[in-house]
């Protein structure tokens, strides 16, 4: 079967138009050009989910600017990573990147490697965030629901079997899973040190 080249355009919303894209890609010898009108931070849109799906070895796809097809870079390599494993060469016309070249490959390359390094330096930070409350005395998650005296009474109250798991939940006020884990926290009669 004969290889295709796709073209994908998209604008933010429908009030922009996405004609100097349509004219580009079809100059550049689109078959066909999908068009979405949604943000690129979207990571499913109607049109690049039917071309994806539509895309087959040896096809090519075309972008008129590279933040047409994604917002980020890590949402890019992705897609162009999903490309490569298809089979599918990869074209943008205005950074001039084609990854059926090897300089292509290169800069697609090396946009990988930015967006590792751009999700090690959040984990990181958020890492040395979390250390530094932790520091301060802070505890991450949310703030429990019942105090250490009302655990104690969900105990006492279930080991005097006085009340049903479903009772004790509607007198403090809380759902059985709170219940169950004032429970769990308490198993041998004494509240577990955090």
């Amino acid at each position: 079967m004969e290889s295709r080249t796709f073209g994908y355009a998209r604008v933010s919303t429908s009030e922009q138009n996405p004609d100097m894209q349509i004219d580009a890609l079809t100059a550049a010898g689109c078959d066909r050009v999908f068009t979405d009108y949604a943000s690129g931070a979207k990571e499913h849109r109607a049109q690049l989910d039917l071309m994806l799906d539509m895309l087959r070895q040896g096809d090519t796809v075309v972008v008129w600017k590279l933040d047409r097809l994604g917002r980020s870079v890590q949402n890019l390599v992705t897609l162009v990573n999903q490309f490569n494993e298809m089979g599918v060469q990869f074209k943008s016309l205005t950074e001039s990147i084609d990854t059926s070249t090897p300089g292509g490959v290169l800069i697609f390359n090396v946009f990988g490697s930015l967006a590792q390094f751009e999700r090690d330096l959040i984990r990181e930070r958020t890492q040395a965030g979390l250390n530094a409350a932790r520091a301060r005395g802070r505890k991450g998650g949310r703030p429990r629901k019942l105090t250490d005296r009302q655990i104690r009474e969900v105990r006492r109250k279930y080991d005097s079997r006085s009340m049903t798991v479903d009772e004790i939940a509607k007198l403090m006020d809380v759902g059985r899973t709170t219940v169950y884990r004032a429970l769990e926290e308490t198993r041998d009669g004494t509240r577990k040190e955090e």
